[in-house]
């Protein structure tokens, strides 16, 4: 088959991936191969491709938004040609105490799809079977794929950052994720506050019913109940720690962050103020989201590449050079 493979990190200037052939995936017990249909770019796989994150093998596929069709492997409950989804939580142990403890986003022992393991930057891929979904009919693949985990983390960190009904919502910095949570805020009848720098993501969140829209570290005009955070800056999480009211929470969904500048406590934090971290996704996170999703008829705005443009694709999420997601398609 072929695929985009990395086996040098360094910078996306320097095109990393090598698009390859190279062997289709054996099987293993409580495997499934699937036909890689569509795959997502997120900026996790910028961070593994230029290294980042902690090198966890010699070379490696990326991509762990995938949208697949099972080709083997299937049983009577995951028949071949089923669609099926993919995620960044490619698997866990079942043994350690978080798992026992129903936080199997903290496993002591994840599969991280992409990362430890080949994900979808290829045009098949071997994932196990207890960790897929199946696909909503109502979600084409295109649509489909950017939503496995830039929609799926996007929707634990309204959970985590306690998001309810009816509340004031930052969103701060609006790529992937936060346009796609955005529309679920509005299903459950908030407002939406959105800071972020680029002119065309500014004009993106306003089409989407932002009640304001300012610079990226720009302060909302009213206080925030909650605040969700989406750039890898300190600075970005200090802005929205600003304006939240007492007893408001400033959510971080990034797996990487540059740094926490010092900060003013008495006016940020104290007044029962929280920062909380965002890590991973559960199952039951990706299938109600993906239940959310299709009820509202979620289609991200998205922007197709070849595998042959995998650097590209991740060049032009790295400089927030489209709207939206990117989505490779084999």
């Amino acid at each position: 088959m072929r695929a985009a493979v990395l086996s040098s990190p360094r910078k996306l200037a320097d095109h990393p991936l090598n698009i390859s052939t190279v062997p289709k995936p054996g099987l293993k017990p409580g495997h499934v191969l699937l036909r890689v249909l569509a795959c997502g770019v997120c900026r996790t796989d910028i961070h593994i491709v230029e290294g980042e994150l902690p090198r966890l093998q010699n070379q490696i596929i990326p991509g762990h938004q995938i949208v697949g069709e099972v080709v083997e492997g299937g049983n009577a409950a995951l028949p071949a040609g089923t669609r099926v989804g993919v995620s960044w939580i490619g698997g866990a142990d079942g043994t350690c105490w978080y798992c026992r403890h129903g936080a199997e986003n903290l496993c002591d022992s994840p599969t991280l799809t992409g990362y430890s393991v080949n994900g979808g930057y290829a045009e098949y891929v071997a994932v196990r079977s207890d960790f897929v979904f199946r696909l909503p009919s109502a979600l084409d693949d295109l649509h489909a794929a950017p939503l496995l985990c830039a929609g799926i983390i996007g929707f634990r960190s309204l959970r985590v950052a306690g998001v309810a009904e009816g509340e004031r919502v930052g969103l701060f910095g609006f790529g992937a994720s936060a346009h796609l949570a955005l529309p679920v805020l509005r299903s459950w009848k908030c407002d939406v506050y959105v800071a972020t720098r680029g002119a065309s993501h500014r004009k993106l969140a306003e089409s989407l019913g932002a009640r304001w829209v300012g610079e990226a570290m720009q302060k909302p005009p009213v206080e925030l109940d909650r605040a969700i955070t989406f750039a890898p800056s300190g600075d970005v999480v200090i802005a929205a720690l600003s304006s939240l009211r007492r007893g408001g929470v400033v959510a971080i969904n990034a797996i990487h962050l540059d740094r926490i500048p010092e900060f003013d406590y008495d006016r940020l934090l104290w007044g029962e103020r929280q920062i909380r971290s965002v890590a991973n996704m559960t199952r039951e996170d990706a299938r109600d989201f993906l239940d959310v999703a299709a009820k509202i008829e979620l289609r991200p705005q998205v922007t197709v590449f070849s595998l042959d443009q995998a650097n590209d694709a991740l060049i032009a999420v790295k400089n927030d050079s489209i709207d939206g997601a990117a989505v490779l398609v084999p």
